[in-house]
């Protein structure tokens, strides 16, 4: 079986779907899978007019030059236009139809709309957790005997952090895209209530960050907030070594990456009862209401004043994350889905 992986999100500031991509495609070879990763190093996919023309033109082309047996459009979008393959979709959340109605119009138009109908004509579809298969089933009207769950995997360094945490100067960490629906304008407001301690943000910036900032300068914690962007893997393996704890505060997440990677590499870690967060750290961590300030000041102060016992808690459910979320079961639990995209 010959697979052409759409890899374009790898490229530049790669957030989780470039990781999906990245682990996905080699563990697809050593399940005997012969891949073809489709990307062109140059374009930028994180411009919309760029995305649509890799999406609409170019992936296509890529795909039809490759001559597969079927293509996997990983990205959650797919083209309109004859990809010469039948294709799998990986939907990782219908976020634009539930969270992101403060974006521009054409981008949920695009993203949202146009692609949740599109998805429909997949002959098999991916998604990252139960709770996003349910979503795309109930707001897309997909066939459910079409819809393949496949925990994505996270990469091995982080299995190997030393843990060497900073007890004096408490610091709680916080991965992800600063985006709205990742809450952390709230992680901020809880700081406020927790003198000492400091909060560092990893991820690529939109225009919410401003509004974070804002926020932090009104709540006079400016100079405890670092919004430190987009950082390397060494970067950020440096930080969940170092860190005291780690946050996934978000409001709305297909899987929940921060989770599972602060999971793996041993961080105490508190995460919303939001969406998939309770499907992906299974009763292994404390889930925390979504958006409510003065609980996530209250479980992140609890924390802290017991930090050596949730140290533990976290070393103790490390090997079970670790065996959960590898890019082998990701990749065998997607096979299911070209085998039925082929027959």
């Amino acid at each position: 079986m010959k697979v052409a992986l759409d890899a374009q999100l790898a490229v530049g500031t790669a957030t989780g779907i470039g990781e999906y991509v990245r682990g996905l495609g080699p563990a697809l070879r050593a399940c005997g899978i012969d891949v073809e990763m489709l990307q062109l190093p140059f374009l930028d996919p994180w411009r919309f007019d760029r995305r649509v023309v890799w999406d609409q033109m170019l992936l296509p082309f890529a795909a039809a030059r490759a001559r597969p047996d079927l293509l996997h459009c990983a990205s959650g979008t797919m083209p309109f236009l004859p990809a010469g393959a039948p294709i799998v979709v990986t939907v990782h959340d219908v976020a634009w139809q539930r969270v992101q109605q403060h974006t521009r119009s054409y981008a949920r138009l695009y993203f949202g709309d146009l692609m949740a109908r599109r998805s429909r004509s997949a002959r098999a579809i991916v998604t990252d957790s139960i709770f996003s298969r349910g979503e795309l089933i109930e707001f897309v009207g997909v066939d459910p005997s079409r819809v393949f769950v496949a925990y994505l995997g996270v990469d091995p360094s982080f299995a190997a952090v030393v843990r060497r945490p900073d007890r004096v100067n408490p610091t709680i960490l916080a991965v992800g895209t600063v985006e709205r629906r990742k809450a952390l304008g709230m992680a901020i407001e809880a700081l406020a209530g927790l003198p000492g301690a400091r909060l560092v943000s990893v991820g690529p910036t939109t225009a919410y960050e401003q509004e974070c900032r804002e926020r932090a300068r009104r709540f006079g914690v400016s100079d405890r907030v670092d919004f430190r962007g987009y950082v390397s893997r060494d970067e950020l393996l440096a930080l969940y070594a170092t860190t005291t704890l780690a946050i996934a505060p978000s409001l709305y997440e297909g899987f929940g990456y921060a989770a599972a990677q602060a999971l793996c590499a041993g961080v105490p870690l508190l995460a919303s009862d939001a969406a998939s967060h309770p499907e992906i750290v299974a009763n292994a961590v404390p889930l925390v209401p979504s958006g409510d300030v003065a609980a996530w000041r209250d479980a992140i102060a609890a924390l802290l004043d017991d930090i050596d016992a949730a140290e533990m808690r976290a070393a103790s459910v490390r090997t079970a994350a670790v065996a959960r979320f590898t890019w082998e079961a990701c990749a065998r639990a997607t096979i299911p889905a070209y085998m039925l995209a082929l027959r």
